[in-house]
């Protein structure tokens, strides 16, 4: 406990002042924040924890930083849940998920040691639980509950990690992501009668022909609209038409085989094609719908400026459906709670670059839908004055969508600039644009696609530009977002 309680105190004397963070976005008070962890109901709530190192703007030993909320808006910090302080944890405590349940509110998280042998460091990765109350948590004695030894031989016990936890009408089951030690990416499943005690039970999904990364990390399993949907974020994925480079994160769409508890996917697909998304999660809200909420930060790109004391936020959660055989996804709808001050033009037309009184702003919920026009190219740059703008641009002459962030302000060697290929047709097409302060999220045609991105420009760059190489007739509906 002196770990945990050490963090607390550094947390109190080190907090970063709330003007100086997104509005509605998740952040961590100070220090590094990565993927969502234990994202669930408790007690009417929603629970979100996430990894977190507080001493540090960079990745560092893990703990679990926790908030809650009761609208997915408005988010309010708690105390941190976990420290590695045990044996069985003392490298980290990495991802994992929450449930709730008659004993209270459990945690099941990824312990992580190393150990030297032979000369050589061993890493070893297994889960571990903790139950609280909602507030506070206590890893159980009987930790870790399920070990590397309980897979079969040649599966890797040292990438073993990120379990994700619900409940059946024959109790609990856990997803874990892991590989064979040939490098061949997988998804194990895992049940439980009581949610204490565990027994391996299958490889639920493994890569049909190796081309899907080297390592399926924070898998997600659930029925969406009666489509069974596996979730990965897999590793050192290669480029092609539906992925970019390095990691990503990706869906399967497929038939569950129950008696064998085995999953064979058909489809996979991409869950955000912008910048910066990786290791989302899910849950159930009480009214049925389900949420998604990711890290909005990519490993290999991380443009923090240089003092800011504060490190990488999630996206907005976001609602999941079914439509046309994938999956579309949309801003909670609480948002539009918060929606003040509107603008808005009909019928407007757009040609070369173009801006409008009143849309402009850093804090906002603006969209653009395309009613007719003829343009090779529209592009909207948003946080922009004559020195900074971000873009997002339809090429439809090359069938692309492109974010571009080449001059927000960055000064390292970063990616900058991601293309995707037009899913859908743009010759009438919606375009929904989030900002908050540093980042953008931007939903195409109701969320058939999603660009994710984040950028540190100076708050003074707030305008919004229009430029269309032809014509465009749109109507602009914008919003500022207000939480008090």
């Amino acid at each position: 406990m002196d770990k945990l309680r050490e963090a607390r105190a550094y947390i109190a004397d080190n907090r970063v002042s709330k003007e100086d963070l997104p509005v509605f976005h998740v952040t961590p008070p100070c220090g590094w924040m990565n993927d969502p962890n234990g994202f669930s109901v408790y007690e009417g709530k929603v629970h979100l924890f996430y990894q977190f190192h507080p001493y540090s703007e960079v990745w560092g030993p893990m703990h679990w930083g926790h908030c809650e909320t009761e609208d997915f808006i408005k988010w309010t910090e708690l105390p941190v849940a976990l420290a590695p302080d045990e044996n069985y944890d003392a490298a980290g405590c990495f991802s994992g998920s929450a449930i709730e349940m008659e004993k209270g509110h459990l945690l099941v998280y990824t312990g992580v040691i190393e150990k030297e042998e032979n000369g050589k460091k061993n890493v070893y990765q297994n889960q571990c639980l903790a139950l609280g109350n909602g507030k506070t948590y206590t890893k159980i004695e009987q930790n870790p509950i399920v070990t590397g030894n309980m897979l079969p031989e040649h599966f890797s016990r040292e990438h073993f990690r990120d379990p994700k936890i619900w409940k059946e009408e024959d109790g609990y089951y856990m997803v874990v992501g892991n590989k064979t030690e040939e490098g061949i990416p997988q998804v194990v499943l895992f049940h439980s009668k009581d949610g204490f005690v565990w027994n391996y039970v299958s490889v639920l999904a493994t890569s049909k022909d190796n081309t899907l990364g080297t390592m399926w990390e924070c898998p997600d399993f659930f029925s969406l609209d009666k489509e069974y949907i596996l979730i990965t974020s897999p590793q050192d994925l290669q480029a092609n038409e539906e992925f970019h480079n390095g990691n990503n994160s990706v869906y399967y769409m497929g038939k569950y085989d129950k008696s064998q508890h085995v999953f064979h996917y058909e489809e996979v697909y991409s869950l955000d094609d912008g910048l910066d998304f990786y290791a989302p999660q899910t849950m159930l809200a009480p009214d049925g719908r389900r949420i998604m909420i990711g890290w909005m930060q990519s490993w290999d790109a991380n443009i923090r400026p240089a003092g800011q004391k504060w490190s990488c936020m999630m996206t907005i959660p976001r609602e999941l459906r079914m439509e046309k055989g994938k999956i579309v996804q949309n801003p909670v709808r609480e948002i539009e709670n918060y929606h003040k001050n509107a603008v808005c033009y009909k019928n407007q037309e757009i040609n070369g670059d173009c801006q409008f009184k009143g849309i402009n702003g850093r804090v906002l919920d603006m969209t653009v839908e395309i009613v007719s026009g003829d343009f090779r190219e529209f592009t909207i740059s948003f946080a922009q004055n004559e020195q900074y703008h971000t873009d997002f641009s339809i090429v439809k002459h090359k069938n692309i969508i492109e974010i571009d962030r080449t001059y927000s302000g960055m000064v390292r060697d970063a990616i900058a600039i991601r293309k995707s290929r037009i899913k859908s047709s743009v010759e009438k097409c919606k375009i929904r644009l989030l900002l908050d302060k540093n980042s953008a999220e931007v939903f195409l045609n109701d969320g058939e696609q999603v660009f994710s991105t984040t950028f540190y420009t100076p708050m003074e760059a707030d305008g919004i530009r229009f430029t269309c190489d032809g014509s465009v007739v749109a109507n602009i509906e914008k919003y500022e977002i207000v939480v008090v």
